[in-house]
């Protein structure tokens, strides 16, 4: 059977107050984690375009991370996704995005007869962006990124929308492709009971780096290609200038923009 692979990723809660370790790497180990929220748009994504259809795709979902990643997987079972892997190795720790789409597009390789990758369209912990075009790069597949509309045709073409600065791009690509979808691409279903305690039961595969032939030299925070040398705390928002509007308004606005150099004085 064909597949579907959809990519999903554990990420610390919003809700928490996150810090970073003495190597500037998020620490994720006593903080509440959860599925990124748009990866649950990639999952919904997936499981619209195998309801719509005659012939089903098995929906993969395929998440990298330490051994609570698994749980991010189990979510998307719970949602409907068929099977799920976890690539779950002591070496990958540290790695960027280049390592981590490296490892992505490999373990992408060993699932049989993959024909779409699905993804949101950036992590809401590193909000690179770059994972989705990086994988399909290693991959040579077309890559339709940052989609708010998706469908696939009787014909197997993807058909996408991309909606930015005012303008909707409609995009299209031949299969096997990837997509990445913003949270604007539908409302995640929220799983039934039934779907959570069956998603507790069933088995996830996990995939060491030997296992889809990827070596540790290739991974890992020693061989990744960027570095965080030091971090600067945001500074905490500050009420602006407020000024009564005694028939001056308009050019203290006006001084404004010139200081500024936004406007010219002449």
């Amino acid at each position: 059977m064909s597949a579907i692979v959809v990519l999903v990723k554990q990420v610390p809660d919003y809700e928490t107050d996150n810090s970073l370790d003495d190597n500037y790497c998020l620490e994720r180990e006593s903080v509440d984690k959860i599925l990124d929220e748009a990866n649950e748009n990639a999952v919904e994504a997936a499981l619209q375009i195998n309801e719509a259809r005659d012939d089903k795709f098995e929906v993969v979902a395929l998440s990298m991370g330490p051994e609570s990643a698994v749980e991010a997987v189990r979510r998307a079972l719970a949602m409907g996704a068929d099977r799920g892997i976890h690539i779950c190795d002591d070496a990958i720790a540290g790695s960027d995005a280049t390592q981590t789409s490296w490892v992505l597009a490999n373990a992408l390789g060993h699932i049989a007869d993959t024909q779409m990758v699905i993804c949101g369209d950036q992590s809401s912990d590193a909000g690179m962006g770059s994972v989705p075009a990086t994988i399909a790069e290693y991959l040579g597949i077309p890559a339709l990124t940052n989609v708010n509309e998706l469908s696939l045709g009787d014909n197997n073409l993807v058909q996408a929308g991309r909606t930015t600065d005012g303008y909707t791009y409609q995009l299209e690509a031949e299969l096997p492709a990837l997509v990445s979808v913003t949270e604007q691409a539908n409302e995640p279903r929220f799983p039934s009971f039934k779907g959570l305690m069956a998603a507790k039961k069933q088995e996830v595969e996990t995939w060491g780096l030997a296992d889809i032939g990827v070596t540790e030299a290739q991974v890992g925070l020693a061989g990744a290609g960027t570095a965080v040398e030091s971090t600067t705390e945001r500074p905490a928002k500050e009420q602006g200038d407020v000024y009564p509007d005694n028939g001056t308004g308009a050019k203290r606005i006006f001084d404004y923009l010139v200081a500024e150099k936004f406007v010219a004085a002449e």
